[in-house]
């Protein structure tokens, strides 16, 4: 991986997608989808990111074209309305911006924090992160680290599970004793503590009953924990239920609710957990991700100002970013450069030496004379190289790569001035080249005359 390849991303996300087309761009395996990246023979680095309320993946390749082809093919199955394609630099700020909560369905949500991080290391698991990802990325998540601790945006309770609850308690739903939370997961966790400031009595249901103990002992009211198998009557004892599994089959089909009586159900799975054949059941009343806008509208209204905040953070931290990838990208180019006029100057130098009858200190001033040759030719370019970055400039660079290759064949032809030249000594520099060398090393030849 070089790092000198550009990231395109493309983001299916809550703001544009429902929860179907979530599922249709969702993947089996994070660690797999980059694996799958990455044997594309074009693509260097790739990240894929799945959450509740979004799937992005994101490439890193030589051509800006190749990344687009890649990550066509990759969300083939997905209708091009839901997807926002994005170049190098909205890559990099798409990326702070939902390390901060930005993009959140909830916005200021500490989860999304922890899940960028997670991708992350799953992607480096599976060979996908190089040198332009591991800068992008680590910015990000140090952008949502310093947005929750230098802002209000995650102030209070904020969360998919505490917006879930948010709209029973709307709804009205919160009156009776007893509450059911299906899932032992972060989201699970994080309901269970959100209701039990509301229930007497909450029912934990997962398939492992060891985590739904942990999740039932976390919570300050009486609970009681079951097994997938015992789910209908766990339903039949609750008002309110709020499932957050990450079971690929429904939980709660149409013959599971059919008999419950009057229950409110929240699903923030995804894929679902509630069987579409339930949701037109009466008096059952079944919300999922698409219905809980009303919720996040207004945790967005009152995290405006925080919001705002962070947004100018982003800004500051994403000019640095695109800074340092610049001085990054121009400084591999200069090496190159400086690297092919060291090969050529040894070279040259070894030349000259075989065929010149030069003391020690002779041998000194000429090296000293070559090095200083060198970098007086080499001054204007890397300024030049440098202003090219700086401006965005990366068809002088690329130019300069191709004319400064470092891999100089051993039969390049020597300089016209060495060309079949039997004897050399310092008489034979040519006069114009010793006028050009700094003072100290040019009196130093003059010496030797």
């Amino acid at each position: 991986m070089t790092g000198r390849g550009v990231i395109s991303g493309v983001s299916v996300a809550h703001d544009r997608a429902t929860i179907d087309d979530l599922e249709r761009a969702s993947v089996d395996s994070q660690r797999g989808a980059v694996e799958q990246l990455v044997s594309v023979p074009t693509v260097d680095e790739a990240l894929v990111l799945q959450t509740c309320n979004r799937v992005e993946a994101y490439v890193v390749t030589e051509d800006e074209a190749d990344g687009r082809a890649a990550l066509d093919v990759f969300f083939e199955a997905v209708p091009d309305r839901t997807l926002v394609e994005m170049d190098h630099e909205a890559s990099l700020r798409h990326m702070m911006r939902v390390a901060a909560g930005l993009e959140s369905l909830v916005v200021g949500e500490d989860q999304i924090l922890g899940q960028v991080g997670d991708a992350f290391e799953l992607a480096r698991e599976a060979g996908g992160v190089g040198p332009v990802l591991e800068q992008g990325v680590t910015k990000a998540i140090h952008v949502g680290e310093r947005a929750r601790t230098e802002t209000a945006i995650n102030e209070g309770s904020v969360s998919l599970a505490s917006a879930a609850v948010s709209l029973a308690e709307q709804e009205g739903a919160l009156e009776g004793d007893e509450a059911l939370v299906v899932g032992a997961g972060d989201m699970g966790r994080l309901a269970a503590k959100s209701l039990g400031e509301y229930v007497d009595h909450i029912h934990v249901a997962n398939r492992t009953e060891v985590r739904a103990d942990h999740i039932a002992s976390l919570v300050d009211c009486a609970t009681t924990t079951h097994d997938l198998e015992d789910l209908a009557s766990a339903v039949a004892s609750s008002s309110v239920v709020v499932t957050a599994t990450g079971s690929s089959d429904y939980l709660l089909d149409r013959p599971t609710l059919a008999d419950a009586g009057e229950t409110f159900v929240v699903d923030i799975a995804r894929p679902r957990d509630v069987a579409p054949s339930a949701t037109d059941l009466d008096p059952v009343t079944v919300h999922d991700l698409d219905t809980l806008r009303t919720v996040t509208d207004e945790n967005r209204r009152q995290r405006a100002e925080a919001a705002a905040t962070v947004e100018e953070m982003i800004d500051v931290e994403f000019d640095r970013l695109l800074a340092q990838y610049k001085r990054k990208r121009a400084d591999q180019v200069i090496s190159a450069m400086y690297e092919s006029a060291e090969r050529v100057k040894t070279r040259e130098l070894d030349t000259a030496f075989e065929k010149a009858a030069f003391d020690d200190r002779e041998r000194e001033i000429v090296e000293s004379m070559a090095d200083a040759v060198v970098n007086q030719l080499l001054a204007a370019p890397t300024k030049s190289l440098r202003d090219a970055a700086e401006e965005d400039d990366w068809s002088t660079i690329n130019t300069a790569l191709q004319l400064f290759d470092p891999e100089f064949g051993p039969e390049a032809a020597p300089p016209a001035a060495l060309a079949g030249a039997d004897d050399l000594s310092v008489e034979d520099i040519p006069e114009s080249v010793r006028e050009e060398i700094p003072g100290s090393v040019g009196d130093e030849l003059d010496d030797c005359r």
